[in-house]
């Protein structure tokens, strides 16, 4: 085989270009859902969100483990962020995550 075959082909390096990982979180830009569902699939939509951004703040903030995560706890971090404060369902949902994430 010539060596020339053997000869890694170049990749883009990310040391080559800065990674901006200090910069302050912004949110993505809000898109229209996709009209034509049943409501029931809209709940359960932004419901998922919220216990995603509810369970990403909590890991942040030190508590890893869904037995930490009591409802009083998310309730009080739904604040922090500035959000509705969940119901049990949603609650249920956020130590789900942290459940099966790990």
């Amino acid at each position: 085989m010539p060596a020339a075959a053997l000869k890694p082909k170049p990749t883009q390096s990310t040391a080559k270009r800065p990674v901006l990982l200090d910069l302050p979180y912004e949110p993505v830009e809000k898109r229209p859902l996709p009209p034509g569902r049943p409501r029931e699939w809209y709940v359960t939509h932004n419901r998922r969100l919220k216990a995603m951004r509810l369970a990403i703040a909590l890991l942040d903030s030190g508590v890893y483990m869904p037995n930490q995560a009591r409802n009083e706890t998310i309730r009080s971090t739904a604040e922090l962020i500035g959000v509705h404060p969940p119901s049990d369902t949603t609650c249920h949902m956020v130590r789900a995550f942290m459940r099966y994430n790990r």
